[in-house]
């Protein structure tokens, strides 16, 4: 439940449109609901701007199924996130609803409303082809969260040139995703050509001495370029969940 549904309740209260009762229910799993093995936090969207999100391991399909199934009955748009093709099958199987699969994100997708595009967009930007994984689940995140996107793929200091005919597209962004292995430089030169946030992203992409994405991010965490934030090693979701919360409010202090 959003913040509309609630005040759309409010407002049937007060023309009479719907009696207390009926309020009652509709509100009475508010603000979670348990279930036994999960307590569904259905006040996170009025609370923080966005539904609670799926985080697929650990959890069998069965109980994501029910989640799914819970969480649907409020209307909202649902993403489950880290899940391979295999678990996916499982979750549908035990569920009714028509769920749909975004393999290069590992994401299970319930679309049940209209996605609301922002007007500014969130630019994500990956050094290598190796980090599209990291990059599809951010991209995703951030759609099904109502942000529009713009992905540039493989722009990284092996060969800077390419990055170049992108900068316009970079520097009119609202906030700058970007997503890097190996020795993680590419977020500090796009820092020094942006004046938006900048979300680095390290990816466990690299050579043995990229000790699975710490290299990467130890050098983001020292990058020389003012105003870059980092997240935690392959964390797509985290990098597109904050540019959403930066771009909503930079939206609606707008007023568009």
């Amino acid at each position: 439940m959003d913040r509309k549904q609630l005040e759309q309740i409010l407002e049937d209260v007060k023309a009479g449109q719907l009696d207390t009762h009926a309020a009652v229910e509709k509100l009475r799993h508010l603000p979670y609901e348990p279930l036994g093995f999960a307590c569904l936090d259905h006040h996170r969207q009025i609370r923080c701007g966005f539904p609670e999100v799926i985080y697929c391991p650990g959890k069998t399909p069965e109980h994501t199924a029910r989640i799914f199934e819970t969480l649907a009955k409020k209307g909202s748009n649902i993403i489950a996130t880290r899940a391979e093709r295999s678990f996916y099958d499982q979750v549908q199987s035990a569920t009714a609803l028509s769920l749909r699969y975004e393999p290069a994100a590992r994401m299970i997708i319930l679309e049940q409303a209209p996605l609301q595009t922002t007007t500014g967009y969130i630019a994500i930007v990956t050094a290598g082809t190796a980090d599209l994984p990291v990059a599809a689940e951010a991209e995703w995140t951030a759609r099904m969260l109502g942000q529009q996107v713009k992905t540039i793929c493989d722009v990284g200091v092996a060969g800077l040139h390419r990055l170049f005919e992108h900068v316009p597209t970079l520097q009119q962004a609202t906030v700058v995703i970007v997503i890097a292995g190996m020795e993680g430089a590419l977020a500090s030169v796009v820092g020094g050509l942006v004046d938006c946030p900048v979300i680095a992203v390290p990816t466990s992409v690299g050579y043995g001495a990229s000790f699975d994405g710490l290299a990467a991010l130890l050098a983001m965490l020292n990058s020389c370029a003012s105003g870059v934030t980092v997240v935690n090693i392959d964390n797509g979701f985290g990098a597109a969940y904050s540019a959403s919360l930066i771009n909503m409010k930079i939206e609606k202090a707008r007023g568009t």
